[in-house]
Formats: structure tokens, sequence, C-alpha cells
């Protein structure tokens, strides 16, 4: 297949670059103040009563963890003036979409790969059906074809997806859009899984929408993304904004309600600046074929797991590499028609988190391996502080406990309570300004303020999931702080599919994954209330996490604080009150289209 796109109009890809410097300067020097100045609060807090080694190392950890959180803060600055005073604010991060109509016909082939391993088959299959009745509507079905690509080896279920698929294939108009590949061993796990259709797909496709089991997307979304690739012969991967769908999980609901806010200025404020070498997340992403198989081909790294072997976080990398070859990775941060499921459980989602964590970590030995670009080697390394903050945070807290058996720590005057306020405050700002800017930015317009069921209830959504958010921040740190520590000794997780279905979370069971954290807040607590009570108000929040760590869990998992999150509409989504037609059939349980003889 050949593309039939006229060439891209606009700047040449040399002043294109030149002005996406001068951004990155922009950001850089954002970044950069913004630290100098929080650094120089902290650097005045800790020279009360003199310098000592632990606080020189304190100060050195508080700086190291500052880069990923500073540039989350700026993106969401940035994405919220765009938001605000942008006329299209889509197309003044991502020209791309403006070289696309609305009405263009689909010239070219996409295959739609969805790779699933031991999952839930029903709901997979269903999410399959839903996607081609939405395509079908759409009168361009025929220019697309659904590839399920099983890993699966345990044999009930491999026996469920044939059956499953058989159930599909009667029911739907056109069985010949649909097969199933199944192989018998996952070598290179999900990325070798969909690398191996790539090359046998390309020639037949001109692209690839990449789907995880848990991905829904709408037939528009998924012609929007063909559209935008056809209008731009040198775009490689085109990623869509991905939202949570509506769940009777509290712990979803809460988490991607502040999720959603947060990501859409985040995500425009970072495709600015980053321009034609942006993110790419794995699925719900449309991608060319043709240079994806030359260019794209992940490197084995030497030893074994956790940080050798096969590379298990492929999506960065593989953005990375596609910048390299010369074409442009690029993201529509806006939301339509594109969805995901979130971890119904704190157990989950940590468990899901912590994967990551062992896939980003591989990323630090790919910098040294790999001849990138220097976005690529930034998106790399931004990917790997998304982690290694927590235990410089973590450090930056032992130190402060060591300096209470420290006689120099207490040499003369205590550092002004206003400082060690505004520093708090600054701090909580940069952690936390993301989302209260999404927020933000929502209340101001006022036709989708009411898609949330107005101002009061979206402010005390809110307020609901800055609770939540900070006693699950705490959690969170002390996990990716021993998870890292073991990765170091050969400790690895399973990169196995996750439990998708709600679920209740036995006290015993939180307990056995969060004690370290329990245990690491008790030892805080106790420590400050021997040698320094006076310090324990300021410590409130963090010690609150880890106090309340088991019902956090255990209430966050229960179906009734659920039912009652739905009941007074308390972080709420626009689909919890008007579904889209995808969700709507989705959750009416619809197994897929009618079938060709009726």
């Amino acid at each position: 297949m050949t593309d039939t796109a006229a060439p891209i109009e606009g700047p040449a890809p040399e002043a294109e670059s030149s002005a996406v410097r001068g951004r990155w300067a922009v950001v850089a020097l954002l970044c950069v103040g913004s630290g100098g100045a929080l650094g120089g609060m902290f650097a005045a807090v800790l020279a009360a009563g003199g310098w000592n080694w632990p606080k020189v190392a304190m100060l050195v950890c508080y700086l190291a963890g500052l880069p990923w959180v500073l540039l989350g803060f700026w993106n969401g600055m940035i994405g919220f003036l765009i938001l605000r005073f942008a006329r299209d604010p889509v197309g003044a991060v991502n020209p791309a979409v403006r070289r696309a109509g609305p009405n263009d016909p689909v010239v070219t082939r996409t295959a739609l790969a969805v790779a699933v391993r031991h999952e839930d088959v029903d709901r997979t299959f269903l999410r399959i059906a839903v996607m081609l009745e939405s395509l079908e509507a759409t009168g361009w079905g025929a220019a697309f074809a659904v590839h399920i690509l099983s890993d699966s080896s345990r044999p009930d279920v491999v026996a469920a997806e044939e059956e499953a698929l058989e159930r599909l294939k009667w029911r739907v108009s056109h069985p010949e859009r649909v097969s199933y590949r199944r192989r018998p061993v996952n070598t290179g796990l999900k990325a070798g899984n969909i690398r191996d259709f790539a090359r046998q797909a390309c020639g037949a496709y001109d692209f690839m929408i990449v789907l995880d089991a848990d991905s829904l997307m709408s037939g528009p979304a998924i012609l929007r993304l063909v559209r935008v690739m056809q209008a731009n012969p040198r775009l490689g991967i085109l990623q869509s904004l991905i939202v949570g769908m509506p769940t009777d999980s509290a712990f979803a609901r809460i988490f991607q309600f502040g999720m959603r806010q947060g990501m859409r200025v985040h995500t425009v404020g970072a495709a600015w600046w980053q321009g034609d070498s942006g993110p790419y997340w794995g699925h719900n992403a449309i991608i060319r074929l043709a240079p994806f198989v030359e260019h794209c081909r992940l490197p084995a790294l030497p030893g074994g797991p956790p940080l050798g072997g096969d590379v298990l976080s492929h999506d960065q990398v593989e953005a990375a590499l596609m910048r390299r070859a010369g074409y442009a990775v690029r993201v529509i941060p806006d939301e339509f028609g594109s969805w995901e499921e979130n971890p119904p459980s704190l157990p989950e989602f940590v468990r899901r988190d912590l994967r990551w964590c062992q896939g980003n970590m591989q990323y630090a030995r790919l910098l040294r391996r790999l001849d990138l670009r220097p976005m690529g080697r930034f998106q790399l390394l931004n990917a790997v502080l998304m982690y290694t903050g927590s235990p410089l945070w973590a450090a930056t807290v032992v130190l402060g406990l060591l300096l209470l058996w420290m006689p120099a720590a207490h040499a003369g005057a205590p550092a002004p309570a206003s400082l060690a306020l505004a520093l708090y405050a600054a701090s909580g700002v940069a952690v936390f300004g993301t989302r209260l800017l999404g927020v933000a930015d929502l209340l101001l317009r006022p036709a989708e303020r009411r898609r949330y069921g107005g101002a009061g209830r979206v402010v005390a959504g809110w307020a609901v999931e800055t609770l939540f958010s900070l006693l699950l921040g705490p959690l969170m740190m002390v996990s990716h702080t021993v998870f890292l520590g073991g990765l170091l000794f050969g400790r690895r997780i399973a990169w196995e599919a996750p439990r998708r279905d709600r679920h209740a979370v036995s006290a015993a069971d939180a307990v056995r994954g969060l004690w370290p954290g329990m245990g690491f807040g008790a030892g805080i607590a106790g420590l400050l209330a021997w040698k320094a009570p006076w310090v324990l108000p300021w410590a409130i929040p963090s010690l609150a996490a880890y106090a309340l760590a088991v019902p956090f869990a255990s209430w966050t998992a229960d179906v009734r604080l659920g039912r009652v999150l739905e009941r007074t509409g308390l972080c709420a989504i626009p689909d919890d009150a008007v579904p889209e037609p995808e969700l709507q059939r989705l959750g009416e349980g619809a197994t897929a289209l009618p079938c060709a003889a009726e």
C-alpha cells in the first residue's frame, strides 16, 4: 500500500526544529529558575544552626528530586495558558491535525492490533465487538481489520479465546475482517508480539493502531487518527489522549477524576515544547508501519532480568527510534473517544506502577547503547526520573531524622517559621499545581463545567481527590524506594495481565502489600515524638498516609464507597451522566454486530 497524501505544508523541518529548540530553552529556564528558588529556600531553612554533612546531603537529594516535579508543574502551567488563550489549542501544539479534514476519504488500510495475554476473554472480545460496530457505523469499516494477537499459554485461556473468536465471527457482518494469531512462546513480551505482527502486516496495511486488552476507541476517533496520518506523510506515530472509563470502583473513580484534569493541561503543555518528539504510551495510538518495521527494532540488553534481556517498557524507546529515523511523533491532546481502564484497587495500582518502574529503569542502560536525538534521550531520562525521585525524597526524610542525633543541628537560632511555611506551601504547589490548574480550566469553561455536574461537584471532587493523593503519594514513595532497592539485588515483578475487575481488599492483603510504608511511617512518628515533638504537626500529612494505609486500601476497594460516590456524583466524569455510544454498548453487555444473515 502507498500513501496518497499531499506533501506537508508549513515551515521547513529546520525552521520547526529551531522554534522547538527555543521552546526547550524557555522550559529549561523556568525549571532552573523555580528549582533555584525552591532550593534556595530549602538551603536557607537548613542553614539555621550551621551546616553539617547530613544537611548538605539533604540539600543535594532535594535538588536532585526536583526536576521531574517542576517539569510536570510547568507543563501544566503552559498547558493552562494555551487552553485559556489560544483559539485552537490542539492545533497550536499539534499543527498536524489542521492538515486533515473531518470528512477526508480514507484511502489507506489500517490494522487494529489487540495484544492479549491471559486477559479476561469475554471483556476483551466485547470491547473488540463494540469497536467493530462503531467503525461499521462510520461507513469506512472496509478500510480496517482487527487482529487479535495472543501470547496466552494457559490452556483454559487459549480455549476461551478460540471460542470467543468463533462467537465474534458468527455475529459480525464481515468475519474476514477479524483474525486471531497465537504465539506458542511470548518472545519479547508485548513488544515482540506487536513487532512480529508488524513485520507480517507491512505491505498489506499502511498503519497499525495498537490496542491493549482494556483499550476502547470509537469509530470516529479511529478515523481521526487515520486522517491525520494520511495528511502528514512524515508523521510516524500519533498518540491519542486516553481517559478512564466509567467505573464502580471508588479507587479508580477518584484516581481518574484527578488524572483527567491534570492530564489535559499537562499534555497540552508538553506537546507545545516537545514538538515532533512527543510521547507514545504503547496503546490507543496509530503507527506508520513501514518505518516502524525498518527503524524501531528494540535492542536486547545484556544480562538477564530484571534490567537485562527484553525491553519491557517499549513505547518511549520506539518513539525515540522513530524520531531518529526522521519521522515525527505527536499527540492529540484532546478528549475524543479513546478510553482505558484504571486499576480498581490500591494493590493493583501498586503492581502496575512497579511493572512500569522496572521497565523504565532499563532506559538508563539503553541511553548508553542507543544513538538518539536530544529529545529522544531526554524522554528516556525523564521516564527514569519519574521513579528515582522517590528514593531521593525518602533519603531527605531519613537524613532529616539523623539531624536529631547531631548536636550541631541545634546550634544557633532555628529557621524562621515564615520561611519554613513558605517552603512548605511552594513545594505543595509544585506537586499538586497541575491538577489544580486542570480544575481551574474546567471551572472557567461553562459548558464543560456543566458536563461534570456543575461547579459545586467539581470543587468537591477536587477536594476528595486531593485528600486521596495526599494518602497515596507517601505510600507510593516507599513502594518505589523499596522496589528500586530490590532491583539492585535481582528482584523483579511478573509482567502479567493485571486484575481489572472490582474486588475487595482485606486488611490482611493490605498489610501484606503496604507493610514497608507502614513501618517507615511508624518509625518516623516514634522518632519525632521522642526527639522533636514540635515537628509532628508538619509531618501529619505524610504520617496520616502511613497510619491509614490499611483502611485506605480497604475502603477505596469497598463497593459501598463506590456506590456513595455514584449517588452523590462525587468525582464524576461526563461519561457517567451521558456515556458515549461505545461506552453505552459496553455497559449494556453488547457482544457484537448483527450477524450477516440478519
